[in-house]
């Protein structure tokens, strides 16, 4: 069963909002405002969540000033949703389609405390050139308050079982990337991917970022602490078993045309995933995973 949450709440505690679709970059978007304050913005492009401003706050997601927004094209920052391949651990587009194609909007309503609108994407001649599946996917993204809760479902339609991976690859906006930290994965194994994937166990109290970081933690702690001058963020994930922590640090960053040169000093990527091993759904059967941000 699915567990309770802001973006489950009973539709009599809800109501119908009308979509507030505007431009974002060229790019068709939904915004969600919550009564309180808080909002996000969802491009239909990728259903990716490029805007999450919580109540009496300040922008919390890292967004690349040269990021290319375009049909086609991954948008770099936000939240890019992975499906149905993590990196390159598949056949297919690295970090799979879904995060380069067009979603619709489902539906979008709010309550006393909370705004929420979800999108979907089904299987289409072009996604089963890349994965020959049947399958509907849906992320809903829900604000409130201080907090986040992003969605991510997806349903086998076909007769047959299929395997896939998946992430939410959250891009965190910082004010200086060396004096944040993370808390929680003390003790944790972790493939270092910027070091060939060799394997080690985190040892230190803290993730300290002074370099390079593409760590893929197998069956990760499912709460996590970034803490930063005068504030901290927990994230919590369902469904997720992995994360992955991601900083390209200088010569990468330069080397990446839709960032600027300094750009990784103000970002660390926390993604709840399910890369180290894959997910096999069976016919009929529905997936369904959660990363909620709080400020704390």
């Amino acid at each position: 069963m699915r567990p309770a949450g802001r973006c489950t709440t009973k539709v009599s505690d809800t109501m119908s909002n009308p979509p507030d679709w505007i431009d974002f970059n060229g790019l068709p978007a939904v915004r969600i405002a919550a009564p309180d304050g808080a909002t996000a913005i969802i491009t239909a492009h990728g259903a990716q969540l490029v805007s999450w401003v919580p109540a009496r706050g300040r922008e919390r997601l890292y967004l690349s000033d040269r990021s290319t927004f375009a049909p086609g094209k991954a948008i770099r920052g936000g939240v890019p949703v992975i499906f149905p391949q993590f990196a390159e651990r598949g056949g297919g587009p690295r970090h799979g389609f879904a995060r380069t194609t067009k979603w619709e909007l489902e539906e979008s309503h709010g309550g006393a405390d909370f705004a929420c609108a979800t999108l979907f994407l089904e299987d289409s001649a072009a996604t089963r050139a890349h994965w020959p599946h049947a399958f509907r996917a849906e992320l809903t993204v829900a604000v409130s308050g201080a907090r986040l809760d992003i969605e991510l479902e997806v349903e086998n339609r076909g007769t047959a079982p299929f395997d896939f991976t998946a992430a939410l690859h959250t891009y965190l906006r910082v004010a200086e990337v060396e004096t944040v930290c993370v808390e929680g994965l003390q003790g944790h194994s972790y493939e270092d991917n910027a070091a060939g994937g060799a394997s080690h166990i985190d040892r230190a109290e803290t993730l300290v970022v002074g370099g390079e970081v593409d760590r893929l933690y197998p069956d990760a702690p499912a709460t996590l602490l970034l803490r930063e001058r005068g504030r901290s963020l927990a994230l919590q994930s369902d469904g997720f078993r992995d994360a992955v922590i991601w900083n390209p640090w200088e010569e990468k960053c330069a080397a990446l045309a839709d960032m600027p040169p300094d750009g990784f000093r103000r970002m660390l990527c926390i993604e709840a995933a399910n890369a180290a091993r894959s997910i096999r759904l069976e016919p009929d059967a529905t997936w369904f995973g959660r990363q909620t941000l709080v400020e704390v």
